[in-house]
């Protein structure tokens, strides 16, 4: 497991309106949730349309209005960035873990998605750190897979940058993230790339072959936004 100091996590997070140490304000998650980059049929025949119109417009959406109904229950600051909010989450109940959690996992996870391109792949700076830390980008995206593969039950895998800037990988269960601070949680640091391993995500076409999902879903991976991450945040 990876460790990520509070400090370090709090110096590259802090400031809700500065771009410094976030990079651009792309990289704050509103707690709204915001509108889908692309149209439902984008990302066939790897995610077909009616699952990616019931993940965004329901579950996701349920996420971002009980997010909305936590945060008022328990008089939560909208002016900190929900960056900062999950990662003192600990400190809050386990409806605003789940949501907090769920709507900035599928926030992400929509960017972290493009129409398919063929022989996708990571480049320049990015593809130099995920060499050195997995030896190839093959073995990378095999070890990827198989954390995906592997995880029981629903969650997410996560590619991370840690609290010495090197390259981390892991899933965690449910709605959890890398940058939560409660008990539990397998893998901390800042998140690079997500894959949601949830049923939903990919049962309609796939039924159980959550494999399948995995092995396709390459395809679709935006490394330009992924690598814009791993060089601003």
């Amino acid at each position: 497991m990876v460790s990520l100091g509070a400090e370090s996590v709090s110096g590259l997070l802090s400031g809700c309106n500065s771009t410094k140490k976030m990079g651009a304000s792309r990289f704050i998650t509103p707690y709204e949730q915001s509108p889908l980059p692309y149209r439902f049929d984008a990302l066939e025949d790897v995610i077909d349309a009616q699952t990616m119109e019931i993940h965004y417009s329901k579950h996701a959406a349920g996420y971002a209005k009980n997010l909305a109904d936590a945060m008022a229950a328990e008089n939560a600051d909208r002016n900190q960035p929900l960056e900062t909010l999950l990662r003192k989450i600990s400190g809050f109940s386990s409806k605003m873990r789940n949501n907090a959690g769920g709507h900035y996992n599928h926030e992400m996870f929509w960017q972290c998605m493009r129409p398919k391109k063929s022989g996708n792949s990571a480049s320049g700076k990015l593809l130099a750190a995920i060499e050195k830390k997995y030896s190839s980008f093959s073995s990378f995206k095999n070890t990827f897979t198989e954390s995906g593969k592997t995880r029981f039950g629903s969650g997410w895998v996560w590619l991370v940058k840690d609290d010495k800037d090197e390259l981390a990988m892991g899933s965690t269960a449910n709605q959890d993230n890398p940058l939560m601070d409660s008990k539990g949680v397998e893998i901390k640091g800042l998140p690079l790339l997500c894959l949601d391993v949830w049923e939903h995500a990919y049962y309609l076409k796939y039924q159980q072959k959550r494999a399948d999902y995995i092995n396709n879903w390459w395809d679709l991976v935006n490394w330009d936004y992924v690598q814009s991450r791993y060089e601003n945040v």
